[in-house]
């Protein structure tokens, strides 16, 4: 795939792809919620899907918006973001 695009569509293949993401969270999620706990691995299968597809609309989210989430704002006494440490 040696696709060359411009910004432009490059945001746009962005926005499909997280929107695309928090569809498959909102499916799974319902799969989750509607599975029987008598079946566990079921139960767990769908739970680890809902997380992985939350992760990669949020990573999306914060490339196409910076800063909206919590954990990339700077810590109050740092001014680094939070979780990020100088190397020494």
């Amino acid at each position: 795939m040696t696709d060359v695009v411009d910004s432009d569509e490059l945001l746009r293949r962005i926005q499909r792809a997280r929107a695309g993401a928090r569809e498959e969270e909102r499916r799974w999620r319902d799969l989750r919620d509607g599975f029987v706990p008598a079946d566990p691995e079921t139960v767990r299968e769908a739970a680890g899907r809902v997380l992985a597809y939350e992760v990669v609309g949020q990573v999306l989210d914060e490339i196409l918006t910076p800063g909206r989430h919590p954990w990339t704002r700077p810590a109050p006494h740092t001014g680094r973001p939070r979780g990020v440490n100088p190397v020494t």
